[in-house]
């Protein structure tokens, strides 16, 4: 792998990861404005099922960010690894 695919990967998974700390943070923001969206589409809704779909739009947040912040530390260490091991400057 040259040196610019190399800085280029992982630049790609710093994002991926940035990604997913935001989604991870700002979980209960995104999903109640969602869960808000849904409720102008529905003209009004049972005060029950709104708190339901708030749950989980907040819970598919939180799902899909510590999944893309899992992986791109994962691979953050394993490229880092992969680096000191194999590839001499």
């Amino acid at each position: 792998m040259k040196k610019e695919n190399f800085n280029l990967f992982v630049t790609i998974v710093s994002m991926l990861t940035i990604i997913g700390l935001i989604l991870l943070f700002f979980s209960t923001h995104f999903g109640t404005s969602m869960a808000d969206n849904w409720l102008m589409e529905q003209g009004g809704a049972d005060t029950a099922m709104f708190h339901i779909r708030i749950k989980s739009y907040i819970n598919n947040f939180l799902v899909s960010g510590g999944i893309l912040f899992g992986i791109g530390l994962f691979t953050l260490f394993l490229t880092y690894f992969i680096k000191l091991t194999f590839i001499k400057e």
